[in-house]
C-alpha cells in the first residue's frame, strides 16, 4: 500500500498532526500513521494530495518510494521521472545531524542526471525529489507539480474574527466528508462558510445580528459559494438539525460579542442546545472551561497572546 509523507509546521503541532491523522482515517479508516517529529507518514489508498490539499499545517508533502539506510540511489528509484521534462532535488534534515544541504541537493542532482533525461529545474520543476533525514529512519520519496487551489477571499472583514486556519482545522477534526453539510451558529463574517465550501463541503450560518449575516452573504457570494446564511440566534439549531452534519463554530466572547449575556452563560445554553448525534469542533476562551468543565473527546489550547488563550473542543 503507497505510503504517503507531509511534513507539518510545528505552530500547533498536536493540533496539525491530529488533523491529518483525521483526514487519512476520514478517508481509509485502515490506514496506518508513523509519526516522527513533525513527519506524518500515512500508509493508505488515498492519494498523496487528497490528503494534502484538505490539510491546513502541510509544509510539504509526497510518495515514500523506500527508506534509505545511507545515500544511495540507482535506476529503479528515480523511474518517477520516467515522463518528467524537469526535476529538482530537496533534503529535508528532521535530524540532528548537520549537513550541507545545498551540496547535497547538487549531488543528488548530478546523480539522478545520469538515470534520466530529465534536466534539472531549481523554479517549477516537474517532480521534486526528497531525501528526508530524522533521527530514526531516512527516506526517499517525491511529489508531483499540482496547481494551487486558490484561497477564498473575503471583501469584508471584522475584529476578532475567526483565523481561517483553525477553522479549517476544526472541519478535518471533525471527520466531515465533501458533500456533507456543516453549520455555524455563530457565523460573523462566514469564516467557516468559506472554509467549509472551498473543500466541497456545504455550510449554513446563524448570526443574530443582522449586520454580520449581510457581510457573511456579501463575503459567499464574492467567492460564488451556496452557502445559506440565516438570521438567528443560536437556539435556531433545533429547527434545522436534519439539514446538517457537524457544528463548527468561535464562540463570542468579550468585546467581540454584542449580546449582553455573559459568555460562561452563553456556552452552557450552547452546549445544551447542540442537537445529539452531531459531530462538534468548537473554540471558546480557555478561562470559560473552568467554570463549565466541559468534557469532549479531545482539546487543545491556542495561546493568542498573554491575556487569551483559546481552546479547541472536539466533541
Amino acid at each position: 500500500m503507497p505510503e504517503s509523507f507531509f511534513v507539518l509546521s510545528k505552530d500547533y503541532l498536536e493540533l496539525a498532526t491530529d488533523e491529518i491523522i483525521a483526514i487519512a482515517k476520514m478517508y481509509d479508516r485502515f490506514s496506518k500513521i508513523k509519526i516522527i517529529s513533525n513527519l506524518v507518514i500515512v500508509q493508505s489508498k488515498t492519494n498523496v494530495n487528497k490528503i494534502a490539499r484538505r490539510a491546513t499545517f502541510v509544509k510539504t508533502s509526497g510518495q515514500i518510494l523506500r527508506k534509505m539506510s545511507g545515500l544511495f540511489l540507482d535506476e529503479e528509484n528515480v523511474g518517477v521521472l520516467k515522463n518528467a521534462k524537469s526535476f529538482v532535488c530537496r533534503v529535508i534534515n528532521l535530524s540532528s545531524n548537520q549537513f550541507n544541504i545545498p551540496e547535497l541537493e547538487s549531488s543528488m542532482g548530478d546523480m539522478i542526471s545520469k538515470f534520466s533525461h530529465a534536466k534539472v529545474e531549481l523554479e517549477d520543476a516537474d517532480i521534486t525529489i526528497y531525501l528526508i533525514f530524522t533521527d530514526k529512519e531516512n527516506f526517499f520519496g517525491f511529489s508531483k507539480r499540482i496547481k494551487e487551489k486558490s484561497r477564498p477571499k473575503k471583501i469584508k472583514n471584522y475584529p476578532h474574527e475567526l483565523d481561517w486556519k483553525l477553522t479549517r482545522a476544526m472541519i478535518n477534526l471533525t471527520g466531515l466528508k465533501e458533500g456533507e453539510t456543516v453549520c455555524d451558529p455563530f457565523c460573523g463574517t462566514g469564516t467557516t462558510l468559506l472554509e467549509a465550501e472551498s473543500m466541497g463541503i456545504h455550510a449554513i450560518g446563524l448570526d443574530f445580528d443582522e449586520k454580520m449575516c449581510e457581510i457573511a452573504k456579501d463575503n459567499i457570494k464574492t467567492n460564488g459559494y451556496n452557502s445559506e446564511i440565516i438570521k438567528s440566534e443560536f437556539q435556531g439549531l433545533a429547527k434545522i438539525s436534519d439539514r446538517f452534519d457537524g457544528i463548527v463554530t468561535d464562540l463570542p466572547y468579550g468585546t467581540s460579542s454584542k449580546t449582553s449575556e455573559k459568555p460562561q452563560e452563553i456556552l452552557k445554553k450552547f452546549f445544551v442546545s447542540i442537537p445529539k448525534k452531531k459531530r462538534v469542533a468548537i473554540m471558546y476562551k480557555k478561562e470559560m472551561d473552568l467554570n463549565s468543565k466541559l468534557k469532549g473527546l479531545k482539546k487543545y489550547h491556542i495561546y493568542r497572546h498573554k491575556s487569551l488563550t483559546r481552546t479547541i473542543l472536539i466533541k
